[in-house]
């Protein structure tokens, strides 16, 4: 297989947005995926929980906040752990998106701001159609589990 894709487009001179996702991982070693609700960008797609890093927040703490606002869960910066990241440009911005796996928290994710929530084996997650970012990141959380 090649690195090399035709279709990539790099853009240059877009404004990078930070976003940061967290896999949830359960005790049998699924991992949470939350579809996306109507009325925002990409709705209806599945992706890793997570948003944007705001002014002056580090990644962890976005996570946890993120965590806390959509899926009313806490965890702690120690129970987050970095495991890879996305870099893709869309047509009005570049994603820079680091992922955390995280195993420990408190509380059961319930739907906050997501349509549906789905706890997924690693070999399933394929079969979910999810943002053009978060597509690498599933191979990599595969070959990581």
């Amino acid at each position: 297989m090649s690195c090399f894709d035709p279709n990539a487009v790099l853009r240059v001179g877009l404004p990078v947005v930070l976003v940061v996702a967290g896999a949830l991982i359960d005790a049998d070693g699924r991992v949470l995926l939350a579809r996306r609700p109507a009325g925002k960008a990409m709705a209806g797609l599945w992706e890793f929980p997570g948003g944007k890093v705001q002014a002056g927040e580090t990644p962890e703490a976005a996570l946890i906040r993120e965590l806390a606002e959509e899926l009313g869960i806490d965890t702690a910066a120690s129970c987050l752990a970095p495991l890879s990241f996305a870099s893709h440009s869309y047509e009005t911005f570049h994603l820079l998106m680091p992922l955390y796996v995280c195993r420990v928290w408190q509380g059961t994710p319930r739907m906050l701001e997501h349509q549906a929530l789905a706890w997924v084996t690693p070999n399933r997650m394929g079969d979910y159609a999810m943002p053009p970012a978060d597509r690498p990141l599933v191979a990599m959380l595969r070959d990581f589990l």
